[in-house]
């Protein structure tokens, strides 16, 4: 394919993620490894997972990063921002109508009856992205220790981002104790980000507060809204049920829970509101991936940054199966769902070839028929 072809694909498939990605940051990676790994093979599934790998080390929405990432790969630079534009798109403009019609008539749609039956199904596509992902990342007992090990911290109410990089150092720590080596190169990246200054409100000052929220923010996108609390709702910007309020958007639109930016972003100013927040929010995630991707093969050739590596992905994996068991708490809540999880669960490992859009799409109906019964 030439250049423009590959920009192309680029494009039209994260448009497509973007409209039907449902369930947070963890089906939305599942879905890309499905659409990018095994039916285009844009690249392997090691690298895939180094790539997922890396992206947990850096702030900023995990899924949306990874598109970018996997953009890049397809279609260099020209690829990440396409990829990273075609995937917010769709949420940024559901979110905002959604804002224009919160701030016209005071509430939100009814929606609920219509999406009862897609996170269930949502469950399914984690657990067979977590299978695949998991036969790869785990070579070693070792790595099977850590991986478990990462997995029952996260359950007990660890810190994610510190059991990540906890399970990234044992497995360097092992490594020195294996080739028994006295003399490591430090690799530490450290990133130094200037505050904005609190000033009136205005558009430019609710860039700079979502830029600044962009910019340190780690972990999933659902960390996002204790990150608001404090910078907006403390500041008396916005009010909580607001703030309540825009939570739900983030839940009910597919594609980045970040989005809920623009929703925040037009209660406080607007249009010019919206697009300041939105803009802002997402911007550091563009220039931290345009650094970071091309230096991830040269990360893997060397040894220490390998052993690395390799602990952060089989911990990616662990974080990935103790959100979906996190989600399957909150979620199968009553029989219906339960059979909706099941179904799907059987139909994505019989047909693992299947659409995640067909699951998608197929929970949902079956929701909504079951809640009318």
């Amino acid at each position: 394919m030439t250049s423009i072809q590959n920009l192309r694909e680029v494009a039209a498939l994260f448009f497509k993620l973007g409209c039907i990605a449902f369930g947070g940051p963890a089906a939305h990676i599942a879905m890309m490894e499905d659409e990018v790994v095994q039916k285009r093979k844009w690249m392997t599934e090691q690298h895939f997972l180094d790539l997922i790998g890396a992206t947990h080390l850096i702030p900023g929405p995990n899924s949306t990063e990874m598109t970018m990432h996997c953009g890049y790969e397809r279609a260099g630079w020209k690829g990440l921002f396409a990829a990273g534009i075609c995937f917010i798109f769709p949420a940024v403009m559901i979110t905002g109508a959604f804002a224009w019609a919160y701030t016209r008539y005071g509430q939100l749609p009814e929606v609920e009856a219509f999406i009862y039956g897609i996170k269930p199904a949502v469950i399914a596509i984690i657990l067979l992205a977590a299978f695949r992902l998991g036969k790869k990342a785990v070579k070693n007992n070792l790595l099977i220790i850590l991986g478990l090990g990462t997995l029952v911290a996260c359950l007990f109410g660890v810190n994610k981002m510190l059991a990540l990089l906890g399970c990234g150092l044992a497995g360097v720590i092992w490594y020195f104790i294996i080739k028994n080596k006295n003399n490591p190169n430090v690799f530490a990246p450290i990133l130094l980000f200037q505050l904005a200054p609190e000033i009136k409100i205005s558009t430019l000052n609710i860039f700079f507060s979502f830029l600044k929220v962009g910019a340190i923010l780690y972990g999933s996108g659902y960390v996002l809204f204790a990150y608001l609390d404090s910078e907006l709702v403390a500041n008396g910007w916005l009010t909580r049920p607001e703030l309540l309020d825009a939570i739900a958007v983030g839940q009910i639109t597919p594609g980045p829970v970040l989005s809920t930016a623009t929703f925040i972003g037009w209660q406080m100013g607007g249009w010019q509101g919206a697009l300041a927040a939105t803009v802002g929010i997402f911007l550091p995630s563009f220039l931290f991936v345009y650094i970071l991707n091309p230096i991830i093969p040269k990360l893997r050739q060397s040894k220490i940054i390998s052993a690395f590596l390799d602990a952060v992905n089989v911990a990616a994996v662990a974080l990935i199966v103790a959100v979906c068991m996190e989600m399957g708490q909150e979620i199968l809540t009553d029989w219906r769902s339960i059979l909706i999880a099941v179904v799907s669960i059987l139909l994505v490992f019989r047909f693992q070839k299947i659409n995640p859009v067909w699951i998608v799409m197929g929970g949902a109906v079956l929701g909504y028929l079951l809640r009318i019964l």
